[in-house]
């Protein structure tokens, strides 16, 4: 039976990305079992009643996000099955989009955690380890934290003393805070140590921007979002 794209996803979505959620969702729920080949191409355009280009702009991001694997001569399989605690989180109808967005911000935020390193002052540094802080302080009592965090972010983007970063950062607010809201409330649902590793990423940022480590900052806060990108499909432990 045909499993062509619903018409009733947002207009600004590609038929890619909502191939993409189709996938997702028979991994998520099994059809597509973990370890397991995927159809064929061919089998694959006519059940989504797709072309084969949106087909394979579909597949690529499955490979981005680290749950399928391709390989040569044998075609693609399913790598990683994310847990459905991730729905009670967010719809999956957003899921692209947040991850999209978390590819954007690797570049993006790791650029200005660079500049931050060698032009914030010492007020700006002053803000970034506050917001730092208030998230230690949050993480003690298991609290969600979600704007301590995008707080933690935003003033590194301000310590970059470019307008355009924090005003990006700014428009985008909304789908960044979605994307933390999920990685943070499957990181309470893991052990302490989880949160801890979280907050050991952030203190590696704020300790290259104090030294004046461009360098540093930019391998740092793109190793903290690649992380924070792939945890988000990590689930919870059974």
């Amino acid at each position: 039976m045909s499993k062509a794209p619903t018409q009733k996803k947002s207009s600004q979505q590609s038929l890619g990305a909502i191939v993409y959620e189709q996938i997702l969702a028979l991994i998520m729920d099994g059809s597509y079992g973990l370890n397991t080949k995927l159809p064929p191409e061919a089998q694959l355009c006519k059940e989504f009643n797709v072309s084969r280009p949106v087909l394979r702009e579909a597949l690529a991001r499955l490979r981005e996000d680290e749950l399928i694997a391709s390989r040569r001569g044998s075609g693609s399989f399913v790598i990683k099955k994310p847990d459905n605690l991730v729905l009670q989180f967010s719809p999956l109808s957003s899921i692209a989009d947040i991850q999209r967005c978390f590819e954007f911000r690797c570049n993006l935020e790791a650029d200005a955690a660079a500049l931050a390193a060698q032009r914030r002052t010492s007020a700006q540094l002053d803000i970034i380890v506050a917001a730092y802080e208030k998230m230690n302080v949050a993480n003690a009592s298991n609290k969600l934290a979600t704007d301590e965090d995008f707080d933690f972010h935003f003033a590194i983007t301000n310590a970059a003393n470019n307008h355009f970063y924090s005003t990006v950062l700014s428009l985008l607010r909304k789908s960044i805070k979605e994307g933390i809201n999920i990685t943070r409330n499957l990181s309470l649902l893991h052990p302490e140590s989880r949160l801890q590793l979280v907050q050991k990423e952030h203190f590696l940022i704020v300790q290259a921007i104090k030294d004046g480590d461009a360098e540093g900052a930019r391998d740092a806060m793109k190793k903290h979002l690649i992380s924070a990108r792939n945890r988000m499909f990590e689930g919870a432990p059974n």
